[in-house]
């Protein structure tokens, strides 16, 4: 059993590994008609003021390059209490932590409880402790992902109450009044926040920050366009909810698509370590070499090296973003 614990920390700090520069890769990565839409989304009042942020926000999208990312994870840390707001978590990021440092020390005492070398603590201690984040990732995740399916019954209910005479204030009602969450939760701050004098522009401002979902970023332009140039803006609804539909089903053609080229991935990426597992299982000594010798463990640095860099390269196939 304990001959097993090598291979199995190899595995684990592997996946830890790839994960990471995953979720790494995926925020720094955006698209250009974003990064216009933010330009468009991030104007005030004054015309002066729009100038100055229209012309950073350009620059910004402009420059990126290695500033940008060596920047974006640095603003990441600053943005924590927002990511746990976007995950709607229900621990605070202080009882948060503490339970992610309680995880490390019961990672550390599994692989003492194992009997596991003491240079491999360190990897059930991140392994384990990695899973509260994990866990609010994917809570994260999740919540994005169901804002994004019911934006298009908002636009087209925000739509119909402006065709009834009601205010764009009364269409965001509507929505916090007759959709479940997590999309009712985000109007009704937006809602609140205008209650409180704040204006409709920078009330959705705010929900793009805490929601940043391009079909959102299309409704906040539109609100923003139409305040300052008019136009009927229940026919720009029915557009945007129309177009999030069609996207949608375009969507789900390409998951069906790529489906053979995701399951390759999974089966691509884990075959060498099952492959790993079972030789080690079968034969120890013949598996031990990569350890013991210099040449072996240059082997086993490029093989994870090269892991990686076959993660990504099938993620951005398969993932085709529309």
């Amino acid at each position: 059993m304990s001959g097993l614990l090598i291979p199995a920390a190899i595995f684990i700090g592997v996946t830890v590994i790839v994960a990471a520069v995953f979720y790494l890769l995926n925020d720094i990565g955006s698209s250009s008609t974003e990064d216009r839409l933010e330009i468009l989304t991030g104007k005030k009042s004054t015309k002066s003021e729009d100038t100055g942020i229209m012309k950073e926000d350009f620059m910004e999208s402009a420059s990126g390059g290695i500033g940008a990312v060596v920047s974006k994870p640095f603003k990441s840390i600053e943005n924590m209490g927002m990511f746990f707001e976007q995950a709607d978590s229900p621990v605070r990021p202080d009882q948060f932590f503490l339970l992610s440092a309680g995880c490390v020390v019961v990672g550390v005492v599994l692989g003492w409880a194992a009997q596991a070398p003491l240079p491999l603590y360190p990897v059930f201690g991140i392994g384990v402790g990695l899973v509260p984040f994990g866990w609010l990732h994917m809570r994260r995740r999740g919540r994005f992902k169901k804002f994004a399916k019911q934006m298009p019954d908002a636009m087209e209910l925000i739509a119909r109450a402006l065709r009834s005479g009601h205010s764009l204030n009364s269409g965001i009602n509507v929505v916090v009044e007759e959709m479940p969450m997590p999309i009712a939760t985000e109007f009704l701050m937006a809602h609140e926040e205008q209650n409180l004098g704040v204006p409709v522009e920078k009330a959705l401002k705010n929900m793009l920050k805490r929601m940043p979902n391009m079909d959102l970023k299309f409704f906040v332009t539109a609100v923003a366009i139409q305040k300052q140039a008019g136009g009927d803006l229940a026919e720009v609804l029915d557009k945007i909810g129309y177009i999030i539909r069609e996207r949608f089903k375009i969507m789900g053609q390409v998951q069906a698509l790529t489906g053979e080229g995701r399951i390759s991935g999974i089966a691509l990426q884990g075959l060498p370590i099952a492959l790993f597992l079972v030789v080690y299982y079968m034969n120890p000594d013949y598996v031990m070499m990569l350890f013991e010798e210099e040449l072996g463990k240059q082997m086993l640095l490029y093989a994870v090296v090269l892991q990686i860099i076959g993660a990504f390269v099938i993620k951005k196939i398969v993932n085709i973003k529309i």
